[in-house]
């Protein structure tokens, strides 16, 4: 076939660049998924020592996705440059500091294209960040230390902040042309302002190391804090997460964390229970020692019980009142709840047994019989 046919110029662009700009977008569309998991088992090749137990299907799940994000706008970069019009079309002119400064098509969708690209970049970055956390958590299951279980997730979230943090420093300076160093410089000045308006967020975040360095709870621990009880699920930057014991999840800051009233419930042996019962009045002197007495017995005799005991603690406004004091051996909350229940009935048919029932706030009225004396 004669060149010339290919050097046919339409709308300012020759044939043959037209065939280079549709021949780059077919092969990337093409080859897109094939080339992206080829790269991804070479990368993967780097990490086989250290991931030994881990398929490389996780690895590549992983990559995918950036890999072909990345491919595409690499292809669609190379394919639009092949083209002259209409990407030399002025869209900008200004002339500054007797210096002409020109925008094309062409100069704006470059900095798209970089942008996107450097994105991409940064994304897969941040996957292979999830691959070797994913790792080092598996590795950490098989431990006994909860501790890496709970270190893991924080410093797998410090490093993708940090990786973004560089991120957006790359895109300043590479698409927006903007001295890093100097805006660096320049917020030196306003420090002090943007460390006073995110307070919060840095106590929440010393908390965090905290918490790390003290240990008053790991991952899976049982803790109150407040008044508000649940497992440790995660520790993050800003914030706890906690499940409750109907499968809530409550998020309360780090600093809560440090500076509230903390307990572990998990380090205890034993959950104190404490409470009142009040008896009626009419129940007599002998009955009120037999029901302590049958307390006693129950509470010593429970197997998921110790330190057990029950006293006539004294005169009620509407009740005669005994103090109930034990201790559950620890155990999972439900388990917990399902003894104290057991108890809980027991007493009542305890009290029952005696005749006697619980008291309950009650006013007696009592009305004197006086006679009134008539005049003669």
């Amino acid at each position: 076939m004669d060149s010339s046919f290919f050097d046919q110029i339409f709308w300012g662009n020759t044939l043959k660049q037209y065939c280079f700009f549709a021949g780059f977008i077919l092969l990337g569309l093409i080859f897109k998924r094939i080339v992206s998991r080829l790269v991804s088992l070479l990368i993967f090749s780097g990490f086989k020592k250290f991931a030994e137990n881990i398929k490389d299907d996780t690895f590549v799940s992983l990559l995918l996705k950036p890999i072909e994000s990345f491919i595409t706008f690499f292809t669609l970069y190379v394919a639009i440059n092949q083209l002259r019009h209409p990407l030399d079309v002025v869209i900008w002119h200004r002339v500054k500091l007797k210096q002409e400064i020109t925008i094309t098509i062409g100069d704006g969708l470059d900095k798209i294209f970089l942008f996107l690209i450097i994105l991409s970049i940064f994304w897969i970055i941040l996957r292979i960040v999830d691959f070797i956390a994913h790792v080092l958590k598996y590795k950490a299951s098989l431990t006994n230390n909860k501790a890496d279980d709970q270190l893991i997730p924080f410093l797998k979230e410090l490093m993708k902040t940090l990786i973004c943090f560089m991120g957006f420093f790359v895109l300043l300076g590479f698409v927006f042309e903007i001295n890093v160093l100097t805006l660096i410089t320049g917020l030196g000045i306003g420090g002090i302002a943007i460390a006073l308006a995110a307070k919060e967020s840095l106590e929440n975040l010393i908390g965090s190391f905290t918490i790390f360095l003290d240990k008053p709870f790991t991952v899976g621990d049982t803790v109150k804090v407040d008044g508000i009880e649940g497992t440790i699920e995660k520790v993050g930057f800003r914030s706890t997460w906690l499940i409750s014991p109907d499968k809530t999840t409550i998020v309360i800051p780090n600093r809560a964390m440090i500076d509230g009233v903390l307990e572990n419930v998990t380090l205890r042996n034993y959950r104190r229970v404490n409470f009142f019962i009040g008896l009626t009045y009419e129940t007599a002197a002998a009955d009120v020692k037999k029901i302590l007495e049958s307390i006693n017995e129950y509470l010593s005799d429970n197997p998921n019980t110790k330190d057990g005991y029950a006293t006539f603690d004294g005169f009620g406004d509407s009740s005669l009142n005994i103090q109930v004091l034990y201790l559950v051996i620890n155990m999972e909350h439900a388990e917990y709840v399902r003894v104290k229940e057991a108890i809980n009935f027991r007493l009542i048919e305890i009290v029952k047994e005696y005749g006697s029932d619980f008291a309950y706030p009650t006013q007696r009225l009592i009305k004197e019989n006086t006679s009134v004396q008539k005049p003669q």
